[in-house]
């Protein structure tokens, strides 16, 4: 089995969305399918597992997962080929770097006790000013 095909298998593995979180549940899973992908855990090719099944498997309603998949797709972080599925494309360089930035703030804002929403509203007033 290559690592593309255990990956698939093996995704989501015993992660679950926290469903006493104030993060919505489609939030959740997009931003751990981006935290997999860019820790490589999910590499480029890495076939997700279809709305419905993954769904079912995170006790989820179909357009949470639906929602999640559009918003990445939109980002440019998974592809999707109609009947082929929904695939991690390539990370490049400067989405890398982006992305450990974004890693770091969120650490920062988590250890100073900002709530998403708060963390959000920061970088949107920077991303603002610049």
């Amino acid at each position: 089995m290559s690592p593309v095909e255990a990956a698939a298998a093996a995704y989501p593995g015993g992660w679950k969305p926290n469903t006493g979180s104030s993060v919505p549940l489609f939030e959740q899973l997009r931003l751990n399918i981006i935290e997999r992908a860019d820790d490589g855990s999910l590499p480029p090719g890495t076939r997700l597992p279809a709305v419905r099944s993954l769904a079912a498997e995170l006790g989820v309603a179909p357009h949470t997962v639906a929602r999640a998949y559009k918003e990445l797709e939109a980002a440019g972080v998974v592809a999707t080929r109609g009947r082929n599925g929904t695939v991690v494309c390539p990370r490049d360089e400067v989405w890398n770097s982006l992305s450990a930035a974004a890693a770091d703030f969120a650490a920062a804002a988590r250890a100073q006790g900002a709530s998403f929403a708060e963390a959000v509203q920061l970088l949107a007033a920077a991303y603002d000013r610049h």
